[in-house]
């Protein structure tokens, strides 16, 4: 088992009102799966995928990955498994602006202490595994939303992660665009990684193996 997490609550404090984002929640996830995460805004879809991803820790519950129990482990060792085992993209990119396609890409590796040469030949490569071989040079202003995803995407592929974890990846993308992004999550799923997309779109969650419906903090099939 890849993910299981079990009884995951999380309460966020807002001054003297407590907001129940989760409300217990288990899941299992295989190794090498394609899962969609669906449910309306609010529903705690987003709260749950950065549990999932490291970004956040759970009020209650447990959650192993590989076996091994990370939800009271301390910030270093989750920003390790954040470096290492997780590529994150998001709807907004969070591409650096001043930063150029390939030094946004670098970024994961600078921070994990990489050789200087070897990070910029892996930068290179995954911008050429996602298509932008020719736009290594273009800063984000300078391209279009699909390369800027493609960008984000490429940036998560850096360290060769095994699990890929997309919030709303193409919820700033026409049709046509994210069709093509999608195309290539699927792709990666087919190289053997894990895919966790969370979104409220149909046609998005079409391209996965498996639907999780969550409604209200809680998983509801």
């Amino acid at each position: 088992m890849l993910i299981d997490i079990k009884g995951i609550t999380k309460v966020y404090e807002m001054g003297k009102v407590e907001v129940h984002a989760l409300g217990g929640v288990d899941l299992e996830i295989e190794e090498g799966e394609y899962i969609a995460i669906m449910g309306p805004s609010g529903s705690g879809k987003s709260t749950l995928m950065h549990i999932l991803g490291c970004l956040d820790t759970p009020t209650s519950g447990t959650y192993q990955l590989r076996d091994r129990e990370v939800q009271d482990l301390p910030e270093d060792e989750l920003a390790n498994i954040r470096n290492r085992e997780v590529g994150f993209v998001f709807q907004i990119f969070n591409l650096l602006p001043r930063l150029k396609a390939y030094e946004n890409i670098e970024l994961p590796l600078l921070y994990a202490g990489g050789k200087a040469a070897k990070i910029r030949d892996r930068a290179l490569k995954v911008l050429d595994r996602v298509g932008l071989g020719d736009r290594v040079n273009h800063r984000p202003t300078e391209l279009s939303g699909g390369e800027r995803q493609r960008v984000a995407i490429a940036r998560a592929l850096v360290n060769n992660p095994r699990i890929i974890l997309a919030d709303e990846p193409t919820g700033n993308l026409d049709t046509k665009t994210g069709s093509e992004i999608m195309e290539l999550f699927g792709s990666l799923h087919k190289e053997g990684r894990t895919l966790i997309v969370v979104t409220h779109d149909p046609e998005v969650s079409d391209y996965a193996d498996r639907i999780v419906r969550i409604r209200d903090g809680v998983i509801t099939d």
